[in-house]
């Protein structure tokens, strides 16, 4: 699981101002419509998130994505936010917008395993793209691999953008040279596949509710490391109880935000309506990879100012790290085990997103 609370204080408020503007220069350099004309009564479509208002992504489809829709559609189309799980949490953003409790949501995969075991592909492999080019690698696996859209549908939703997060990086109590320090380490993740890893490359994996006790369990020496995404572990200012922070664009996460609606809701809406929003996730996707870059390198300056020790990988670490991992031995067990299930394609559709993602990464 994915972990991005909010936090407070003097740098998560000027990180959260900067994602905001980054954000805003991101809108106002997509396209207008200078024919648009807003109409007597747009159709209003509910949209639930189950994050706050604030970060990169948030904002990011509060000020960019979402007043894009309004005009391309000429006022047609409106969407009407609700944020922070007022309408439904993470875990239940799935079942609320396949049954119109919502218009649309932001679903996550990795939150619904048993509905989308398919979209569980994406978070098996240990390194993989960024930005722009993250961004192209989810579209491509959307328009090459018919058994994705089609896991969705069977879930009454349809998919029209995707949004992403950032690398993983290694937060360490202690200094380490490099990702060999994690071997005899007890070392944090929610992701099942990142355990298999850190089982893998010498660690103790454990499990461990996201929240203060994190940050109490690394204070105390009972955890060692945390492997998680970047973002997350500033907005909990793990840093400030492991302060050593191993990172990489290359160190994939994999996690997918999609923003989804519901199918029967789609299937009411005009053609050019829905010209409409696939126009708006175009040229918000244009933005979307420089924005995410950005917001990277600030949070990285945002970490040293605060007195971490962060040290970006070279381009092999990753790869080692990968290699001792095993994560093709991984993913085979767990194609295996989706087999014995029931989903006797997860091996064929698992090798179709390894070939779309060593094109990507070249």
């Amino acid at each position: 699981m994915i972990e991005n609370q909010m936090t407070t204080g003097e740098n998560g408020i000027s990180r959260r101002l900067f994602l905001a503007t980054a954000a805003g220069a991101a809108m106002a350099s997509l396209p207008s419509n200078a024919s648009a004309q807003q109409t007597a009564s747009p159709r209003v479509l509910t949209f639930s998130d189950h994050e706050p208002l604030g970060g990169m992504r948030t904002r990011f489809l509060k000020d960019v994505l979402f007043p894009a829709i309004e005009r391309q559609s000429n006022g047609r189309l409106k969407i009407e936010d609700h944020w922070n799980g007022e309408i439904a949490a993470a875990y239940d953003a799935l079942g609320a917008v396949s049954t119109s409790k919502a218009d649309m949501a932001t679903v996550v995969p990795e939150y619904t395993a048993k509905e989308l075991p398919l979209h569980q592909i994406f978070k098996s492999f240990p390194t993989g793209p960024a930005g722009s080019a993250q961004v192209d690698f989810f579209r491509r696996v959307y328009a090459e691999v018919p058994a994705f859209p089609a896991e969705l549908e069977k879930n009454n939703i349809v998919p029209f953008f995707c949004g992403t997060g950032y690398p993983v990086a290694f937060f360490s109590t202690k200094p380490m040279a490099g990702l060999d320090g994690l071997k005899g380490g007890k070392w944090r993740s929610a992701s099942f596949w990142h355990l298999d890893f850190l089982r893998n490359a010498g660690a103790t994996p454990v499990t461990m509710h996201w929240g203060p006790e994190i940050y109490d369990a690394l204070k105390a020496g009972t955890l060692d490391g945390l492997m998680v995404n970047v973002d997350s572990g500033y907005m909990l200012k793990v840093h400030e109880a492991a302060p050593n922070v191993l990172v990489s664009k290359d160190l994939w996460l994999g996690h997918l935000y999609m923003l989804t609606i519901n199918k029967d809701v789609w299937n009411t809406l005009a053609q050019e309506d829905k010209d409409a929003i696939a126009r708006a996730a175009e040229t918000s996707y244009r933005a979307l990879g420089p924005v995410m870059d950005r917001s990277f390198d600030a949070q990285l300056a945002e970490l040293k100012t605060a007195g971490a020790s962060v040290r970006i990988l070279e381009p092999a670490e990753p790869v080692r790290f990968g290699s001792a991992a095993k994560y093709r031995d991984v993913q085979s067990a767990w194609a295996e085990e989706q087999k014995r299930s029931g989903t006797g394609i997860a091996g064929a559709v698992l090798a179709e997103v390894t070939a779309i993602m060593n094109d990507i990464m070249g």
